[in-house]
């Protein structure tokens, strides 16, 4: 007889928040990919244009684990006009040893939202300046106030700025997030202004053309994109990467194929072979950081198999802790 553990999203948001444990769950797994033998297959897309909808499905096996994470996300980019939130999905948590499904998580994309905040963490405690007190985030979504939330765990934040297309959106998500955090946030309806000055720039949006022009940019600065997640997403000029002292992937394969880096590439200004460093190579010591407090760098986050595996993982060991959620037994 098996036994499969049902969370729902109310469950799971009990037991996982977005803190430090998180950050080092998601810190762990991208060291996992530079330092083991990952299985990571690609990321299986299924475009539905008509509705702006996107579902991806990504998995790892990461050795050492004892589970792996199937995971189904979803992005509807109208869905706030129904009422609904964009992102949404479910993990299944399966034994390595024995495939046998141990968990279903049923989270709506909870769950990858909080992976992704702590990857944005753990990129920001590795590339931005140690001092870096000024964001500004691009995106007034879930992830926009998420990864401000995330880079106060690691970073001295004291101001925001907001920028978004839909400018009341920006200003409402400033309200929330000066409410929620405490600190200075606004929204700035100019792009180049919201970049000017700011220590950490982070870009949450599904744009199809650049947010960030090579103009905004200054030295000292460090860039996290993580919207570029398919290959028509593009939020960073592609000249940046190359102005850039130091461009890091989440995953080499996958950047060339899909994130901010295919873009440099397709435009001529990075060659496809060009060596990359990658974020779990720096975390494990083999490949150098910020070298300077005048370095810009920039981390392109399309987002990996090995986070959800070990969010999942994370989640279950959590709710075994607890003894949180609903025996199935079949």
């Amino acid at each position: 007889m098996n036994r499969m553990t049902i969370l729902t999203e109310a469950e799971l948001r009990k037991i996982v928040t977005l803190d430090l444990d998180a950050v080092a769950c998601v810190e762990n797994a991208f060291r996992a990919l530079a330092t083991l033998p990952v299985a990571m297959p690609p990321i299986l897309r299924l475009d539905i244009p008509e509705h702006r909808g996107e579902v991806d499905v990504k998995s790892a096996y990461v050795p050492g684990i004892d589970a792996f994470a199937v995971k189904i996300s979803s992005g509807f980019f109208d869905n706030p006009e129904l009422g609904l939130p964009s992102g949404g999905g479910m993990m299944v948590l399966l034994s390595a040893r024995t495939g046998v499904v141990e968990a279903l998580l049923l989270d709506n994309g909870y769950l990858t939202d909080v992976r992704t905040a702590a990857a944005g963490a753990v990129a920001a405690k590795h590339l931005s300046r140690e001092d870096s007190t000024v964001a500004a985030i691009f995106g007034a979504g879930l992830q926009a106030g998420l990864q401000l939330e995330a880079l106060r765990l690691v970073r001295p934040i004291e101001e925001a700025r907001i920028w978004a297309r839909d400018a009341a959106k920006a200003e409402a998500t400033a309200a929330r997030l000066r409410e929620r955090l405490g600190i200075v946030v606004r929204a700035e309806p100019d792009a180049a202004n919201a970049v000017a000055g700011a220590d950490i720039i982070v870009t949450t949006t599904p744009s199809t053309e650049p947010l960030v022009k090579a103009g905004f940019v200054a030295a000292g600065q460090h860039i996290t994109a993580m919207g570029s997640d398919a290959e028509h997403k593009n939020e960073i000029a592609p000249a940046i990467l190359r102005m850039a002292d130091l461009y890091v992937a989440d995953s080499a394969r996958q950047t060339r194929r899909l994130g901010e880096l295919h873009h440099a590439i397709a435009a001529g200004v990075m060659a496809a072979e060009e060596e990359v460093t990658e974020l779990g190579q720096i975390i494990a010591g083999t490949k150098h950081g910020r070298r300077s407090a005048s370095d810009i760098t920039i981390a392109d986050l399309t987002g990996t198999g090995v986070q959800d595996t070990a969010i999942a993982t994370l989640a279950r060991d959590r709710a075994r802790a607890a003894n949180a959620g609903t025996i199935f037994e079949s």
